[in-house]
Order: structure tokens, then sequence, then C-alpha cells
């Protein structure tokens, strides 16, 4: 399996968030949501997104460009960084003024529209991942707080069909719109890691390498074979103490710390998406049984298999 392919083969959106927001200027809503993952498409007019204690800068937004936060940081969306917020997004997506100013400032439009006037200046799609089950750990941990696509590097070609389902009300809309959103995010996700701007995780960077991305590729296509460091470096065409010191140096660890991280990453995302047993998972990533799976998962994440899977 091609490792970004591995990546992006998670997104599974289950009655995700969706809204058409309408603003007029001055505007300012803060997202406290605490979602794992939003997507954004501004359809109409500009904004600026203003990132909360992640470091990052602010970022303009313009007519068709695309921005994802990765929660659960808060941010802020406006027309202008000077714009105090007018209202604040909690969990639920339950929308709350903030002043009695702002009473009935916001309020819902029609189906799926929300804001001030469904003729406002300022339109913004967005999608909104509810649950950190449905996209993989491996998926959100490779993603900045923050990252946008110019519409100058990258049109959606989505844009227009999700302007219009998401106003759409049917049998199945809910199922369709999910599918929309999972779709939009591969998408964008496999235009925003080609570009050279991208803060690739070091792992996606060193599958360029001609040593380094052999054995990483090994790694990712069968991560139930016994491997050893020997045996990686003699497929990859190199000495043991020459792979085991690229790969560290590249990647930021070691081979086998590496392949263990990758294991339990899969055996996360098997108990999220399934029923299959312990033992069952433990054989499919390379453990012996479902105590040696057991400890070193609970090791990683704090929490046995089970209770994960609750």
């Amino acid at each position: 399996m091609d490792v970004l392919a591995g990546l992006l083969d998670g997104p599974r959106a289950r009655g995700a968030f969706m809204i058409r927001a309408c603003f007029e200027p001055p505007w300012s809503v803060r997202i406290a949501d605490e979602a794992p993952l939003s997507v954004m498409i501004m359809a109409a007019g500009d904004a600026w997104i203003l990132p909360e204690d992640t470091g990052d800068k602010p970022r303009h937004i313009r007519p068709g460009d695309l921005a994802i936060a990765r929660g659960p940081a808060p941010y802020v969306c406006c027309d202008d960084p000077a714009t105090a917020p007018r209202a604040e997004i909690g969990p639920g997506q339950v929308c709350r003024p903030l002043g009695a100013a702002h009473v009935g400032r916001y309020r819902d439009l029609g189906v799926r529209e929300w804001g001030e006037s469904p003729d406002a200046p300022a339109r913004m799609l967005i999608g909104t991942y509810q649950l950190r089950g449905e996209l993989t750990a491996r998926l959100l941990d490779a993603l900045p707080p923050l990252l946008v696509l110019p519409t100058e590097v990258w049109r959606c070609p989505l844009t227009p069909l999700l302007a219009e389902e998401i106003g759409r009300e049917g049998p199945g809309q809910d199922v369709v719109l999910d599918r929309l959103l999972d779709l939009l995010l591969i998408t964008s996700l496999r235009a925003w890691f080609s570009r050279p701007e991208a803060d690739a995780p070091a792992w996606y960077r060193a599958l360029g390498d001609p040593v380094v991305g052999r054995a990483l590729r090994l790694i990712q296509d069968a991560p139930a074979h016994p491997w050893t460091v020997l045996e990686l470096a003699e497929r990859a065409g190199v000495s043991r103490a020459a792979l085991a010191r690229r790969f560290t140096e590249l990647v930021g660890e070691p081979p086998m710390t590496y392949l263990t991280g990758w294991r339990l990453a899969l055996a996360a995302d098997l108990l999220r998406e399934g029923e299959a047993t312990v033992a069952a998972i433990a054989r499919r990533v390379g453990y012996g049984s479902a105590f040696a799976l057991s400890t070193a998962f609970k090791r990683e994440y704090g929490v046995s298999p089970q209770e994960y899977r609750k």
C-alpha cells in the first residue's frame, strides 16, 4: 500500500456537521467546539482565521481558498483581526452570543444555513468531523493546527457540488454530505502534501530517499512481518549500521521504534473500524498474542485496546 494512501484511508464522517455560514461585516466568531478537524471553503468574500494556543500566525483566506483547522485548540474566524468575537461556537455546535448586544445576531437561516443573511457578502462552506474516532490518529498527527490551500495553487473541483448539496434535503442526504466531506478532505490533503511548503511529517519526506523510502514501504506493506533491522537493510541494499543511522537521521527515530508505532497505529484504526477481536488484530499487525498487543498498546496509548474501542 502507498504510504500516503494508508494515511488517507481513514476519514469516515458519520453525521458530520455541515453548514453554509453567512456574515455581514463586521463579524467575528470564536470556534471552541473541540472538534478534531474542520474544513472551510470561502465561497464568497474573504476572512481571517486566527489560531489560539498553537503559535500559528493568522491566515487570510479569499474566494475559493480552502482551510483545514485541526482541533481541539480554539480559533477565531472574522472579517478583520481587530474585530472582537460576537459569538462562540461550543461543543455540539451550540452558539453562545458574547454580550447582550449580539443576542440573535447569528441564527438559523434555512436548511444547513446559518448567520445573518443568505445574501451576506461573506459566505463559508464548513464541514466538521465531530468525533475523533472518524479520523485516524496518524492523519491528525500529520497535520499542522491550520493549513491553507489558496485557489492559485489548487482550485477545489468539489466546491460547486458541495455548495449545491449542502442546502438540499431528501432521503440519504446526510450520507451524501458525509461522503462529500471525506472526498473533499482526501483530495485537499493530497494536494497539500505535494506542496513544497507543506510541513509534512519526517517519515513522509523520507519516502523520497532511495534507502529509507524502501524500508518505510516494506514496513507499510507488511507490518505483520517479523522485520529486523538486518533484513530491512538487506532489502534496501545497505549495511545494518548504514540503514539504522540514515533512518534515524531522516525519520527521527530508529527503524524498530517506527515499526512499533506503525503497528500500534494500525491496531488503533482496526479497533475503531470493526468488531475484530484483539487476538485477530494482534495477528494482523505483527504481535504474537492479544496479551503482547495489549501490553504494548497500553504503554503507548495509556488504555487497553478494549478501553480504547469503547
